[in-house]
């Protein structure tokens, strides 16, 4: 089976009742990379926009925004 990484930006937003604006707004990452991040649309990931997501959303377990699944 093929794996695949998963990125959670929106369970953890919908978790915490928060838009993508607003998330963009205290990271200062442009919301279209958010939403293409959040709806699987960009193949690369940029660590520092995954740090800066962490610390906004007060995570400290990588895994509660980026996760490798298996597909079927």
């Amino acid at each position: 089976m093929a794996k695949r990484i998963k990125v959670k930006i929106k369970e953890q937003t919908s978790r915490r009742g928060m838009s993508l604006r607003e998330l963009s707004r205290l990271t200062d990452i442009r919301h279209a990379a958010l939403s293409e991040l959040s709806n699987s649309k960009r193949q690369n990931i940029n660590f520092q926009h995954i740090e800066k997501i962490a610390e906004a959303l007060n995570i400290t377990d990588i895994r509660d925004i980026i996760d490798l699944v298996e597909e079927p």
